[in-house]
């Protein structure tokens, strides 16, 4: 009998030990899936974006600078956080060879420049749409930020809320870097 209860003990060893193995392993997995979005080339082919203030951004004015975009929502508290640093990057480096646009996630359109005007914000904000989606896939976090190059190449992908300094950094893709 005791030996009996030492199989089970040792099979159940191997059970947990095959479950860590199979969680390790999923996270590796993702992790590499990760690595392999993050170093496939991704491009984006713009087009015209109409803008939230009835302003249309053409797509030949988004190819000719980098851009950054931003992904967010009004009711999001990291959003809330990273917005003035986007605010501030628009003021020192659009124009500059740099846009900031921004797409956010709510349905309404009043609430966003509701939300816009309140905090001061003069980046272009646009709704989602499915277009939106396929330049940058599901989103799967809130905010996310991409930075696109002038040929179009997507050369950085940040998800959640980043530092200031990390925002203020992104002016260094104005110049083309």
């Amino acid at each position: 009998m005791h030996r009996a209860d030492s199989v089970s003990q040792a099979g159940g060893l191997v059970v947990r030990r095959r479950a860590t193995f199979a969680v390790v392993g999923a996270l590796s997995a993702a992790a590499l899936a990760g690595q392999v979005w993050a170093q496939a080339e991704r491009r984006v082919e713009w087009t015209d974006i109409a803008l939230i203030d009835g302003r249309v951004v053409r797509a030949a004015e988004l190819r000719a600078q980098a851009v950054v975009v931003e992904l967010w929502a009004t009711w999001c508290p990291f959003c809330r956080k990273q917005n003035p640093y986007l605010q501030k990057l628009h003021e020192t480096a659009g124009g500059k060879g740099l846009m900031v646009l921004t797409f956010t996630i709510d349905d309404d359109i009043k609430l966003i420049r509701d939300y816009q005007r309140k905090y001061g914000y003069t980046f272009a904000a646009a709704p989602m749409t499915p277009q939106v989606e396929r330049w940058f896939g599901k989103r799967r976090s809130l905010p996310e930020l991409y930075v696109i190059d002038r040929s179009g190449r997507l050369v950085l992908r940040e998800e959640g809320e980043m530092f200031p300094e990390d925002v203020a950094a992104l002016a260094r893709f104005a110049a083309g870097a």
